[in-house]
């Protein structure tokens, strides 16, 4: 059974509430990453009544796997401040899985200043991660099988579905 988004997303906005409160921040930059991501930061960014514009990204440029998916047909403008020093950044993806969006996401943050600090939020955490990082709000944890994942689709009405990943077919 896949969680109801709207119930993660009353979760993830207490959740944020208290991590901002407990350090001190007050007005943060959200920052969605292309698309899903993009989707839960502006429902987030709504529930927490941040006034700041949201922030987009598109790491598609930043990626260390095109070998692996190739390059993402539609690459999007990023649309950020011009500059994140000393900002404190609430980065928002659909689904955190190996990390290596993260990692693209933080590269490209950077390109845009030295923010005084960078909180993750993912709708959902999964296991299978390839380097460490770690979500600090997250709507639910959920364990896959090595076939399956989980896709966020929307825009709306935001909903989680498991699918199965078809096996890769052996070059001839």
């Amino acid at each position: 059974m896949t969680p109801d988004v709207p119930t993660l997303l009353d979760d993830m906005a207490e959740q944020a509430r208290h991590y901002l409160k407990t350090r001190g921040i007050t007005d943060p930059v959200v920052v969605g990453i292309h698309s899903g991501g993009v989707w839960i930061a502006e429902h987030l960014r709504n529930r927490l009544g941040v006034e700041r514009p949201l922030g987009r990204l598109d790491i598609s440029f930043y990626r260390d796997d095109f070998s692996r998916i190739g390059m993402h047909p539609q690459v999007r403008p990023s649309e950020l401040p011009e500059d994140l020093d000393g900002e404190h950044v609430l980065l928002v993806d659909d689904v955190l899985f190996t990390g290596r969006t993260i990692r693209a996401a933080l590269n490209e943050l950077f390109d845009y200043g030295r923010p005084a600090s960078v909180a993750l939020a993912a709708l959902v955490e999964r296991d299978g991660r390839e380097l460490p990082i770690e979500a600090a709000i997250v709507g639910a944890h959920m364990e896959l099988g090595g076939s399956e994942q989980i896709k966020l689709r929307g825009p709306e009405p935001l909903r989680l579905e498991r699918v199965a990943i078809e096996p890769e077919e052996p070059e001839a």
